[in-house]
């Protein structure tokens, strides 16, 4: 089973931008993403220099993915 990486905040955006969330709006150190197609999910990813295993994991299982798929789609 593979490891999660570490990722920085915009690290995370920047993949999660790819998989088609696009940044909605920042609300003090939290930026919230909205996927453009249905079911127009709503992520929100703290703005902090590493992202805990724990968050990442949620933030994974928000948008609907497996973490090797996740990680799979980070190379």
């Amino acid at each position: 089973m593979p490891k999660l990486p570490i990722l920085t905040a915009q690290k995370l955006v920047k993949a999660l931008g790819r998989l088609g969330y696009k940044f909605d709006h920042q609300t003090g150190s939290h930026i919230i993403l909205r996927n453009a197609l249905p079911p127009y999910r709503r992520i929100t990813v703290p703005d902090h220099t590493e992202i805990a295993k724990g968050t990442l994991l949620g933030i994974i299982h928000e948008i609907g993915m497996t973490k090797e798929d996740f990680i799979a789609s980070l190379h």
